[in-house]
């Protein structure tokens, strides 16, 4: 078991794999197990890094105030213990947003760049239906907050194909108070102005079906970052990396390796 020190805390990471560094960033519940598919198929290429966010999973932190720069910096302490100056990020849902913000204010660390079910901002749905989370959250506790966010992480023929994803598993994302502190961290985000300032090859990745995260949302990040590619999966959900993990991998071996090979901006960065 492996732990780096952070500012108030530390976390609890795994790495996977050798060659070039890619950085897995897990959304809001903040536990890196969330990529193990994906990680042990792009172990084949890389040294893959899986990380539990500060006060989730088995990493631990002494303050409940977060901030998007807060997690981004996290990451980069993590970067400066493996001793990575320079690493692809592949961002998941508020993963994205972390993997934004470090490519915008730390272009020099961020090689390739996917955002996955990712945005730019909340609109007036995103909002609406956080709020109905935090409430659910504050007013019935941690198990209904859990069993509310599997109906809107899966799409509904997940369920029949894997019924264990209706389970809760009370816990893993962190107290009451470091989920509410997260919840507010997506909210307050907004990169719109920003997204022209992101120089690295960047691919835009998400489900048709997604119930957090519509698709016009990270339409918006392939529309305004100047070396994003879009690529749309039929259905997934949004939690389309575990859902299809065959089809997702292969896009993302595609651009990371396949398309690397014939890029000039990957070519330029080496």
């Amino acid at each position: 078991m492996a732990f780096a020190d952070i500012e108030n805390g530390r976390l609890h990471y795994e790495v996977l794999g050798q060659g070039r560094p890619l950085f897995l960033v897990s959304g809001l519940g903040g536990v890196g197990e969330f990529w193990r598919a994906q990680a042990e198929r792009l172990a084949r290429d890389f040294r893959v890094v899986l990380h539990d966010h500060r006060g989730t999973g088995q990493s631990e932190t002494q303050t409940c105030d977060y901030t998007v720069e807060l997690m981004a910096g996290d990451v980069l302490a993590l970067m400066d213990h493996l001793g990575i100056e320079r690493a692809s990020f592949v961002g998941h849902s508020t993963g994205g947003i972390i993997a934004q913000t470090l490519a915008i204010a730390h272009p020099g660390r961020v090689d390739d760049l996917v955002l996955s079910a990712s945005w730019a901002h909340g609109d007036a749905y995103f909002r609406s239906l956080f709020g109905l989370r935090l409430a659910v959250l504050k007013g019935l506790g941690l198990e209904a907050y859990e069993q509310f966010g599997r109906l809107f992480r899966y799409p509904p023929w997940y369920f029949g194909e894997e019924p264990e994803a209706l389970t809760p598993t009370v816990g893993e994302s962190g107290s009451e108070e470091i989920i509410a502190s997260r919840i507010g961290v997506l909210l307050d985000f907004d990169s719109r102005a920003e997204l022209p300032r992101i120089s690295s090859r960047t691919l835009v990745i998400g489900a048709e079906d997604d119930a957090i995260t519509p698709r016009y949302l990270w339409n918006e990040l392939a529309q305004n970052i100047p070396n994003a590619v879009l690529t749309t999966l039929p259905t997934g959900g949004h939690f389309c990396p575990q859902t299809q993990p065959d089809l997702y991998h292969r896009h993302l071996h595609d651009f990371l390796v396949a398309g690397r090979a014939t890029s000039p901006i990957a070519a330029a960065s080496q």
